[in-house]
């Protein structure tokens, strides 16, 4: 019985570790998007533009669990279509450059994140 407690314990505090390594990944890729946007980046922005691509795959393969599929790849694939159309339509060009700047930053968050779910949800679904 106690060993069965702790195997339940430790299960529970792995699954606690990667909530919270994918939650911080993603508070850290909505920073570097922004900050992206906002051009403070200088002589590093590739670098950070990797790093909110492999932020985006972290989101993906660790913050979303299997109960949380279908509702994170509505608002993710809505999320990405209304900002590849915003910036394909051009309309914060003239009013807002920065705005579209931001846009791109989320893009390359949610893109890799929304493909990996999409990927887990085929998954899933397979196995079934």
């Amino acid at each position: 019985m106690v060993k069965k407690i702790k195997r339940t314990t430790k299960n529970r505090n792995l699954t606690n570790n990667k909530n919270l390594i994918g939650s911080w990944s993603f508070l850290i890729g909505i920073f570097l998007a922004i900050v992206l946007g906002l051009g403070f980046t200088g002589s590093y922005q590739t670098e950070i533009l990797w790093a909110v691509f492999l932020l985006g795959i972290v989101v993906g393969l660790l913050n979303i669990p299997v109960n949380e599929i279908s509702g994170f790849l509505t608002s993710g694939t809505i999320l990405v279509l209304v900002s590849f159309l915003g910036i394909q339509v051009g309309i914060f060009d003239a009013v807002a450059p920065t705005i579209t700047n931001m846009l791109k930053g989320i893009l390359t968050l949610f893109v890799p994140a929304t493909i990996i779910v999409a990927l887990k949800a085929v998954f899933v679904y397979a196995q079934q």
